[in-house]
């Protein structure tokens, strides 16, 4: 505040502290109250909500309160409280049908209510009367005809205007469905039924209509018999034993009695004799057989069978009879027809030719009707007229296919069924029933959208053609109507395939907008379906107000978008200006779970002008699905696509469980549960574990991570005999989860079996046996045992064999389970219900290794191969040289080598060939060593390769004069190019060599080498230092021959030192 004088205004003090103003009760009431009809028992009342600043109080109290009371009774209101400060609509219900009611709305807060709003008015639909005629009478008036008479219903209970009456009506235990008789208008209250079976007891029932349906039948049931009269013919008359000179003969009372059966007369007389000469008998009612005797044999008789009521003799039954034994049963009816001009929509005619009666007159025929295509052979009558050649069958439905077959029945038996009709197909008739499900929303403010489902398949009687909407204006909702317009003063009409506008995913809805109506009137709405033949019943009418339409469209660019673990982000678009059908007064924002749409599903209210929103409080890591709505004064408008939005991963919640298995005293096995609450992707959990109190001193505490969420258990090897351990396993996503705690105790168990004894371990080649005694059996029979191993590159105890039985004493275990290399200690524990027990004393150490025989060594097998590798080597030389020394001595007679210088060619297919220079062919000499280059080795024996193709004695000079040119080299060669070891002028005369040189049948085996042939592309040269004639100096090793390339030189071929 300041202070002002005739100076001026002093400067504004310091603000004071903040002030809050007390509470008050609003201080107006809301507005735009409208009311609406909802149904026959229910109004829907929407106001606008006070804005903020009027609620003169703190939000969360604010509310609203609806009080309501019905126009015509001064009686207490009721009153309905809404604790929303966003609710703007509320529905009243259980209201009084056909009522006009007065309704006001006030708001509240925690201080108290405000004033309230404007009275207005609005009436519940017409609904069907609640209530039955009163007073309902029946008194039969004759034999066809009763009268009924009744009171009107109530007037409380009418729910509407009285359009007349309906009469059900139903033959006891005879007929499956009521038939009904409709009297019209409100005036009379009497009816007279006719047409009625004779003598049959009725149930009938009384019930009035409004335009809106049927209402409640009277009760109890009133029963009334039609009066009697003189009965129907009997019926299945058959004679099933006929003799020379009697007959007997068999019926079945009528199936119109008309009153009670009094007895029956039985008339008979020759064929041949005259009308009036009867004889007849009288029977009792029940007697159903007659036998006649004293008959003329071979003759025709004439019977006449009636029954008697206390009305008279009815109609009789004649039948005739041929006193003869020669009798059969008859043949099947044939050219069975049935007419076209004779089918209707419900019935046909069936026409016959009868087949032989053989010998025996038909006593009646049995008609079979079968439903196409899969439907079974049903009797439709077995008491036709024996008499007939025709028989129309009723109680068929429309448009639908059946065939028919026939069969006759003699005094013998049944014939053979006729064959099958063609298929014949009823015509069609008007839908038997109306649409269903049938809605009528505001669409625009001058259109409603009209939604309905087809009547069902078999109700169509046809083919559909379409549908009819019937649809007319009502008057004003305070008047009370006091005469009706037609409901056909306005009708539009839809082809059955038209271009239906689908407004939801179901294809069996079909939709119509109904446009160019009065704005701000109400209208009724009904529906039929039609095919050629008529309309089906209408349905119900249903009520709109035409002028206010919700939003015609969804918000429009919805998108999703996470924030945190617990929170969406959704933001959108207003629908588009030509589709609100006014002011868009606010959203809703329907949020479900992807999973489980049913039981999550919420919904949030927000006003204008906010399009974007916070959903909070949301499962993490979790799919949503999100769709929203627009809607004003008239309503919601249709929800957007769902939109999907996935929150963040959060830590997990705790594992679902924590337990433990094959507890011994030095191990267990620890498993768990996946966490109820994920809250993301699991990638592990983190198992810790640690004594209760120290052991020896120590507290040994280890943590054992565990990844992935397949596995979710850890064996654990380490613990102490009797110590408590402390076990903590926690989940983890992107963060570990809370901790999931247990504590157990390490084996034996209390009341667990003792320890076995004296173990003892045998080894075998392959296997291994452990033998063990039996221990004490502890507080429980022992029900089995393990084996426990120790290996000796780990140092623990685990369990290695389990579930052995409680009989057993021994168990064997093959090596092949035990690691090479490694020992291994075992030990043997008793298991019974209370757990297991002191485990035995450990077992001697055993190797895993089998001990093998020495023929099983590697060392054994290897000297083994190579003994027999030479002993085969030595088989071979030997037979190598017995064979050529036979050879030798064969070819060596009468045969020799010219001395002139000779030069021998071998050829090989174009290959590398070899020239000798003289026929000694010093092998050491020949070989020039140069530089220090060293001389191949040696040839072996072992690898010689030769051919036997041509025998010795072919061999002669000329041959080799052509193909040979020996050129003696001179003795006198330098010294400088001797060989490695001393000098030899000359080989030995029996030296290797020499013995293939002087053999001709290995020189006969040499082929000329083709002329120009191409040398080898690998050649060792020597060059002699010494004058004379030049040397062609050969190489022999393992693999090749090489020789020098000169005038005429040959390329030794590849393998040919195998023998040189």
């Amino acid at each position: 505040m300041r202070q002002v004088n005739v100076v001026g205004a002093s400067p504004f003090s310091p603000s004071s502290r903040v002030i809050q103003t007390l509470q008050a009760p609003p201080d107006v009431a809301p507005t735009s109250v409208t009311v609406r009809t909802a149904s026959e028992t229910s109004l829907r009342l929407r106001w606008v909500p006070l804005p903020d600043s009027q609620y003169n109080g703190n939000p969360e109290s604010v509310g609203y309160r609806v009080r309501y009371r019905r126009a015509d009774l001064q009686a207490p209101a009721l009153a309905h409280v809404l604790g929303d400060r966003l609710e703007r609509e509320c529905t009243l219900e259980e209201l009084e049908e056909w009522t006009e009611y007065e309704l006001q709305v006030q708001a509240f807060n925690a201080v108290g209510a405000g004033p309230w709003s404007e009275a207005v008015r609005g009436r519940t639909r017409e609904s069907v009367p609640s209530a039955a005629p009163e007073n309902v009478s029946a008194v039969a008036v004759s034999s066809t005809q009763i009268l009924l008479t009744w009171a009107s219903v109530p007037e409380q209970d009418q729910n509407g205007l009285i359009l007349g009456y309906k009469i059900l009506f139903r033959a006891k235990d005879l007929d499956p469905e009521p038939g009904s008789h409709v009297v019209r208008g409100n005036q009379t209250q009497s009816a007279l039924l006719a047409g009625l079976r004779k003598f049959t007891l009725y149930e009938l029932q009384v019930l009035a209509f409004t335009r809106i349906g049927n209402g409640v039948p009277s009760t109890p049931l009133v029963l009334e018999r039609t009066k009697d009269d003189a009965p129907g013919p009997p019926v299945r008359l058959v004679f099933p034993e006929v003799r020379l000179t009697a007959v007997r003969i068999v019926w079945q009372p009528p199936e119109q009695p008309n009153g009670i059966i009094l007895g029956y007369q039985i008339a008979y007389r020759l064929a041949s004799s005259s009308p009036n000469t009867f004889t007849t008998v009288e029977v009792g009612a029940t007697v159903r057989q007659f036998t006649a005797t004293e008959l003329a044999p071979e003759s025709a008789y004439i019977f006449r069978l009636s029954a008697k009521t206390r009305q008279g003799w009815g109609q009789p039954l004649e039948a005739t009879v041929i006193t003869t034994e020669k009798r059969e049963r008859p043949a099947p009816p044939r050219e069975l027809l049935v007419p076209q001009a004779e089918v209707t929509a419900r019935s046909l005619r069936l026409q016959w030719v009868p087949g032989s009666d053989g010998a025996s007159p038909i006593r009646y025929f049995t008609v079979q009707v079968r439903e196409l295509p899969t439907g079974p052979w049903q009797t439709y009558s077995s008491s036709v007229s024996h008499e007939a050649t025709a028989c129309a069958v009723e109680r068929l439905r429309p448009f639908t296919s059946y065939k028919l077959r026939l069969k006759a029945t003699n005094d013998i038996g049944d014939s053979d069924f006729s064959a099958e009709t063609e298929a014949v197909t009823t015509l069609q008739d008007v839908p038997g029933e109306p649409p269903s499900c049938v809605s009528v929303t505001p669409h625009t403010t001058s259109s409603v959208l009209i939604q309905w489902q087809p009547p069902r398949d078999g109700s169509l009687n046809g083919l559909l053609q379409g549908y009819r909407i019937y649809y007319r204006e009502l008057e004003a909702e305070a008047a009370e109507p006091k005469t009706l317009r037609t409901p056909s003063a306005l009708r539009t009409e839809l082809p059955a395939h038209g271009s239906f506008r689908t407004v939801n995913s179901s294809s069996a809805v079909t939709t119509y907008e109904l446009m160019h109506l009065k704005k701000y009137q109400r209208y009724e709405v009904a529906l039929t379906a039609y095919n050629i033949i008529g309309e089906s019943p209408a349905t119900v009418p249903v009520e709109v107000f035409v002028g206010e339409a919700a939003p015609a469209m969804a918000p429009q660019h919805v998108q999703v978008n996470p924030l945190t673990a617990s929170q969406l982000e959704v933001t959108w678009d207003p629908p588009p200006p030509e589709s609100q059908n006014g002011n868009v007064q606010g959203y809703k924002v329907y949020y479900w779970e992807a999973d489980s749409p049913n039981d999550t599903e919420k919904m949030k209210v927000l006003f204008l002008p906010e399009t974007v929103v916070k959903l909070k409080n949301l499962t993490s890591h979790t799919q949503y699905l999100v769709s929203i709505s627009a809607f004003n004064a008239a309503g919601d408008g249709p929800r957007s696509d769902p939109r999907q939005g996935r929150t963040h991963q959060a830590a997990p919640g705790s594992p679902s469980f924590l337990a433990f298995s094959e507890i011994t005293s030095t191990t267990l096995n620890v498993s768990w549960g996946e966490p109820a609450a994920a809250n993301g992707i699991l990638q592990g959990y983190r198992v810790v574990y640690e004594p209760l109190a120290p052991v020896q001193g120590v507290s040994k505490v280890v943590t054992v991570d565990v990844t992935g969420n397949g596995r979710r258990w850890l064996k654990v090897r380490d613990l102490t005999k009797g110590v408590t351990y402390f076990f903590r396993v926690q989940a983890r996503t992107i963060a570990y989860g809370p901790e999931l705690l247990a504590n157990v105790t390490a084996g034996p168990a209390e009341g667990s079996p003792g320890s076995p004894r004296d173990v003892l371990v045998t080894k075998s080649a392959s296997e291994l046996t452990l033998q063990w005694a039996k221990g004490s059996a502890g507080r429980a029979p022992t029900t089995g045992y393990i084996i426990e191993a120790r290996p000796s590159d780990e140092g623990l105890w685990d369990m290695f064999v389990k579930d052995i039985p409680r009989s057993a004493t021994s168990y064997t275990i093959s090596l092949d389970r035990l690691r090479p290399g490694v020992t291994y200690e075992f030990r043997v524990v008793a298991v019974n219900q209370m757990g297991y027990g002191e485990p035995s004393s450990p077992s001697t150490t055993v190797s895993a290794q089998a001990d093998a025989p020495f023929y099983a060594e590697w060392w054994f097998l290897l000297v083994l191969a190579l003994s027999c590798l030479v002993a085969v080597l030595l088989a071979a030389f030997a037979l190598v040289l017995r064979g050529q020394s036979r050879r030798y001595r064969s070819c060596g007679t009468g045969k020799g080598l010219s001395h002139a210088e000779e030069s021998v060619t071998l050829d090989n297919g174009g290959f590398a060939a070899l020239e000798l220079n003289s026929r000694h062919l010093s092998v050491k000499n020949t070989f020039s060593k140069k530089n220090g280059t060293r001389s191949p080795p040696r040839p072996s024996p072992g690898g010689l390769h030769y051919s036997d193709e041509d025998i010795c004695n072919k061999y002669n000079g000329a041959v080799l004069a052509e193909s040979m040119n020996l050129q003696e080299k001179s003795v006198d060669a330098s010294e400088s190019e001797g060989t490695d070891s001393e000098s030899e002028d000359a080989p030995p005369p029996h030296s290797f060599v020499n013995h293939y040189l002087s053999d001709p049948t290995y020189c006969g085996s040499w082929k000329r080498r083709a002329p120009g042939g191409r040398a080898a592309p690998h050649r060792y040269e020597a060059v002699a230092a010494a004058e004379g004639p030049p040397l062609h100096t050969v190489v022999t090793t393992q693999s090749a021959v090489f020789a020098p390339a000169g005038l005429g030189a040959r390329t030794p071929l590849t393998g040919f030192s195998s023998f040189v």
